[in-house]
């Protein structure tokens, strides 16, 4: 499976090796697969695209002999065959002895698999949910190491960095703070929604994170961040990500309040409240 469709973007036949629960709202999956030979990413906050099937299915449905013409294929076949898309972001990758992609994590918040939940799960979180070795998966992602979809690039006289993402942000913020180096100043915040989701983080950066926890009545995002005392910076750099309307709260106060050049804050919309991805991506069109 080696069909090039958008350089330096490629698919990749996978396979989940194991999963492991995180939290109550976090389940990480490790995938793995001959195919990953040809995986090449710097990590942070590398964006990827992964195809699951529906249930009853083997493996998804991507037509993807059809090279730079899968999109329009995948969109014309039937609701109930063609694959599942999401967007996520590479949590980690592992290599081996010959320094090819070994294993990628991918971590995924589960939304209503609990028992009486209000709002039933997205067929992405039910399958994370269920997820055990052998299931089958199509991702599209990188074989090029620095590629476009990685958007976190502080420009070099960065002297601090503030970085905010909620629940489906944090395993790409996590991926920023365990690559930055020594020295780097950080304030981070990051959103999740349960306690138990809280994880440890290793950096070597000079990083404060503080967690905000939904279900204990933490501030909003803007309320936290705008509260806060950052250290004084010549040249700030941003980072935010997570549900669209907040990141452009944030992005607002940033610039506006906080005086941060705008061309030094990068911001990604996720997700967007009341809406699917399916929807967004139709309104994108």
């Amino acid at each position: 499976m080696t069909t090039a469709v958008a350089a330096p973007f490629r698919f990749f036949s996978l396979q989940v090796v194991r999963t492991r629960r995180l939290g109550p709202s976090l389940a990480r999956v490790t995938f793995a697969g001959p195919d990953l030979s040809a995986f090449h990413s710097d990590g942070r906050d590398q964006s990827l695209s992964l195809f699951l099937p529906h249930p009853g299915q083997r493996e998804p449905a991507v037509p993807i002999e059809l090279g730079d013409g899968w999109w329009q294929a995948w969109r014309e076949l039937p609701d109930d065959v063609r694959a599942v898309m999401r967007s996520y972001t590479l949590r980690a990758l592992r290599r081996n002895a010959q320094g090819l992609t070994d294993e990628i994590d991918i971590d995924f918040v589960l939304h209503g698999v609990e028992p009486g939940a209000a709002t039933p799960a997205g067929p992405a979180s039910l399958w994370a949910s269920r997820a055990t070795p052998g299931d089958r998966v199509v991702l599209l992602g990188p074989a090029v190491e620095d590629n476009r979809a990685i958007r976190f690039r502080p420009p070099e006289d960065t002297d601090l960095i503030v970085i905010w993402g909620d629940d489906t942000a944090v395993p790409a913020a996590s991926a920023i703070l365990e690559s930055l180096p020594v020295n780097v100043r950080v304030r981070a915040w990051l959103e999740v929604h349960h306690a138990g989701d809280i994880q440890d983080l290793a950096t070597p950066a000079d990083a404060e994170i503080t967690w905000l926890v939904r279900d204990e009545g933490s501030p909003m995002a803007l309320d936290a961040v705008r509260a806060a005392q950052l250290p004084p910076a010549e040249a700030p750099y941003a980072w935010i990500a997570g549900e669209s309307g907040q990141v452009k709260e944030l992005r607002r106060h940033l610039v506006r309040e906080r005086g941060i050049d705008r061309r030094r804050v990068t911001f990604v919309g996720y997700w967007r409240r009341g809406l699917t991805e399916e929807q967004l991506r139709e309104q994108g069109e």
